[in-house]
């Protein structure tokens, strides 16, 4: 399952990570969900600064659901 995306632009970085949950950050500029557990948070990224401890958990998080760790069986 795809679980990130990014696109690297001239200025910044878009890209999005796939969450179980609904994650509130200033960096999102839209969450869609898709399931309850499948939540497409997409984000910018314009200073090196920002790709801080936060950004790492997203991506630590997005890979267990890429994984498919979040679900129940």
């Amino acid at each position: 399952m795809s679980f990130a995306a990014v696109m690297l632009k001239k200025h910044w970085l878009d890209g999005h990570v796939v969450l179980a949950r609904r994650l509130e950050d200033p960096r999102f500029r839209a969450i869609q969900t898709i399931s309850p557990e499948n939540h497409v948070h997409q984000f910018r990224i314009e200073t090196l600064d920002q790709l801080d401890d936060r950004v790492r958990q997203w991506l630590r998080e997005a890979y267990a659901v890429g994984e498919q760790r979040h679900l129940k069986y």
